[in-house]
């Protein structure tokens, strides 16, 4: 994961992310690999830290980040 070990959040926008990164996790087939997960993860962090509130864009925006990721 990416460094964010300077980035802080209040409790209400950490709800946000978690409810955003749950919701992006649900969507994703069986089984979830924790390599998608951590990207999802990355994209809410960093939208989030970029000033996005809305947990509905912040799923949307992790979900098309992870289509658009190369795969290996």
């Amino acid at each position: 994961m990416k460094n964010f070990a300077n980035t802080e959040f209040s409790p209400e926008v950490i709800e946000l992310m978690t409810t955003a990164l749950e919701a992006a996790i649900a969507t994703l087939p069986e089984p979830v690999h924790s390599s998608h997960v951590n990207a999802l993860a990355e994209s809410v962090l960093r939208t989030a830290g970029a000033g996005e509130r809305n947990p509905a864009a912040l799923q949307r925006i992790a979900l098309m980040e992870l289509q658009l990721a190369p795969r290996h």
